[in-house]
């Protein structure tokens, strides 16, 4: 029984680095962007200013108000419910 928790202690101490370090901002693209908050689509954000979802990849919700992907400048303000601050 003891061999069975040190092994999963192990294995998971081995884990939490990894997952860690895949949860990050996405870099800011080539193009001229800037951030449009609350329409990206769950799980495909690209940072948010607030909360759980604070990497890439990571909301939870569609259209999270918090929530923010890049967009060539001047398009957030012509975007249904973009908006480039948080709410």
């Amino acid at each position: 029984m003891k061999r069975r928790i040190f092994i999963a202690t192990a294995l998971a101490s081995a884990l939490v680095p990894v997952a860690l370090s895949a949860q990050k901002p996405v870099p800011p693209p080539s193009f001229k962007a800037e951030k449009c908050y609350g329409i990206a689509k769950a799980a495909k954000n690209d940072c948010a200013s607030t909360g759980n979802n604070s990497c890439g990849g990571t909301s939870k919700l569609d259209r999270d108000p918090k929530a923010w992907i890049y967009v060539p400048e001047g398009y957030c303000e012509r975007i249904v419910g973009g908006s480039k601050a948080p709410k």
